[in-house]
């Protein structure tokens, strides 16, 4: 069973129609992470430098990389973790944990992450961009489609 309480680990689950290799590389490549997550994100050193359509920078860690299962970064000081396991019919199984976000931003973190995930789908299964890539249109203002 999943729980979510405020300051706790976050964790979301999603189902993707295509193998684990498939969603791995989304994960672990610039052109994946440029698709779906942020406008830039290239892999230097073992660092992912992520920008965000808002100006946002982050310098995010990988702490560990085992294809195709599972892809851990240090992400906003905080460890996410995404573990992928086979469905078993070609499809993936995701299972995101965020854990050390602080209380404060747990809130916005929480809701944040779908920002990450229904991109992802819509990249990985349909080869789609699900976000408008406007910048006076962000998270920040309100904007679930940055």
């Amino acid at each position: 069973m999943r729980v979510n309480e405020p300051g706790g680990t976050i964790r979301w689950l999603m189902h993707l129609a295509v193998p684990p290799e498939v969603v791995f590389s989304a994960l672990d490549s610039d052109e994946g992470r440029r698709a779906f997550w942020a406008q830039s994100a290239e892999e230097i050193e073992g660092y992912i430098n992520f920008l965000f359509i808002n100006g946002q920078n982050y310098r995010s860690k990988i702490i560990l990389r085992e294809a195709p299962n599972l892809f851990v970064i240090d992400y906003f000081n905080a460890e996410a973790r995404f573990e992928l396991s086979s469905d078993g019919s070609g499809g993936t199984d995701v299972q995101l944990s965020h854990k050390g976000v602080g209380h404060e931003d747990w809130h916005e973190v929480y809701a944040g992450w779908l920002n990450v995930l229904f991109p992802l789908k819509a990249y990985v299964v349909h080869g789609v961009d699900l976000r408008n890539h406007d910048p006076t249109r962000i998270w920040d203002l309100g904007y679930a489609d940055q």
